[in-house]
């Protein structure tokens, strides 16, 4: 059976979608590979248990993948420098972890941590070597186009670093053997990097969430009754937002309008509720907007563990699913995936012809506005609010479980993998 390794800066128990992704995808290779991760002790939160803090490197088998976890220092989502630190941490020991892997024939390194995946894919295939003395395959899947990102947000501005930036992850591309992307729009973002010369061998295929464990429940259903009841949901009309509380969503200006709504029933007498799950760095600036403005009906709920994820997302009336503006082409929204497979209708703002709003596009499964159109957001979510019927936003969510059905299953995107790699 060949061998192949994973970079993954984060992976299960971290909430991160990244990891969670990359556990199904690791999971679903064993039967064709002999799978090794290398990832970070579970951290994703900023802190790390003690349990994890006794040894070099962390090794364990889950579900027959190997792990190799590596130190980190604790680190605060709201500090840059020291998530810097986090990140840097992690790069140098996951390439010390390369030498405990022995002969790998592929080596598969995801966008993340920015940049420093790529570089990370490049350094396995300059360091290890098949059980024959060759090169392993490098796969380098984008789930996120950096610099891009990060300049779209204004996270960095310094132009030097930037270009250099850029050059280092274009280099990781041109090294790769195969690049996959997660969103048809990403694929024009990296035909753009490569204008003037070769484009690197390249394939879209889109991520996931596992149908089988996430799909639409009653609202009489146990775990989501109680869900409700403990987060003071009970008899509301709920729109959620559900993960990362970051940069990437322009969640302060959308605070501005959702304000407007802070009275708003709906015309059958239920009040309305934002319920926003998830953490991140500007929690901690959301909920001191929602102090300040006395908005009452804003509800933040930490993040839920995989197990259940099910019930959290089926306690919504109307998904959120929002990128701030720049987005488009560099990133794709992963939470779109849970809020289709529960079958629930989206609120979204996104750019056009955006991997997230195609989706929603082709499955009619939701009503979209551009990023910082403010008043088009606003006119959207007071159709929800006072004007769709019931039967039709049932009617939505469910066009939106059935083209999931259809187009989007786990199995067939892990067979993609599978049939890239293997085809290398």
């Amino acid at each position: 059976m060949k061998r192949i390794l994973i970079y993954a800066h984060y992976y299960v128990p971290d909430v991160a979608s990244t990891g969670q992704i990359l556990q199904d995808l690791a999971e679903g290779m064993t039967d064709e590979f002999d799978v090794t991760v290398i990832c970070t002790v579970p951290s994703y939160m900023g802190t790390i248990e003690e349990r994890y803090k006794k040894k070099k490197f962390y090794r364990e088998k889950l579900n027959g993948v190997n792990l190799i976890h590596v130190p980190v220092p604790e680190f605060s989502k709201t500090s840059k420098i020291s998530r810097i630190k986090n990140i840097i941490a992690y790069y140098v020991n996951a390439r010390k972890a390369t030498r405990l892997v022995g002969n790998q024939d592929y080596v598969f390194a995801i966008s993340q941590p920015p940049i420093l995946g790529g570089m990370l894919g490049v350094y396995g295939k300059n360091h290890i070597r098949t059980s024959n003395g060759d090169r392993p395959k490098f796969i380098y899947n984008i789930q996120d186009f950096n610099p891009e990102q990060i300049k779209a947000v204004g996270y960095i501005k310094n132009r030097l670093f930037l270009l250099i930036a850029l050059w280092l992850d274009k280099r990781s591309c041109r090294k790769s053997d195969l690049v996959i992307t997660v969103g048809r729009d990403l694929v024009e973002t990296l035909k753009n990097r490569f204008e003037h010369s070769a484009i690197p061998k390249h394939v879209m295929i889109n991520n996931w969430i596992d149908d089988d464990a996430v799909y639409p429940l009653e609202s009489d259903d146990q775990g989501v009754v109680e869900f409700k009841k403990k987060y003071g949901l009970t008899d509301k009309f709920v729109f959620m937002y559900s993960g990362n509380l970051g940069l990437y969503y322009d969640l302060e200006g959308l605070f501005g309008v959702i304000e407007k709504f802070k009275n708003a029933k709906t015309k059958t007498g239920k009040d309305v509720v934002f319920a926003f799950v998830g953490a991140g760095s500007l929690l901690e600036q959301l909920i001191k907007y929602r102090d300040d403005h006395d908005m009452g009906n804003v509800v933040f709920i930490p993040y839920q563990d995989k197990s259940k994820l099910i019930y959290s997302l089926n306690a919504a009336d109307v998904h959120l699913c929002v990128n701030a503006k720049g987005i488009k082409g560099v990133s794709v929204p992963s939470k779109i995936y849970g809020i289709i497979s529960v079958g629930k209708p989206i609120l979204a703002v996104l750019e056009n012809k955006s991997e997230a709003e195609m989706l929603i596009f082709d499955s009619k499964c939701g009503i979209v506005s551009e990023p910082e159109e403010y008043d088009a957001f606003e006119e959207n979510l007071n159709y929800f609010i006072s004007e769709i019927l019931q039967e039709d936003l049932l009617e939505m969510g469910a066009k939106g479980r059935e083209y999931l059905k259809r187009k989007l299953r786990k199995r067939n995107a892990v067979n993609a993998y599978i049939s890239g790699i293997k085809g290398l």
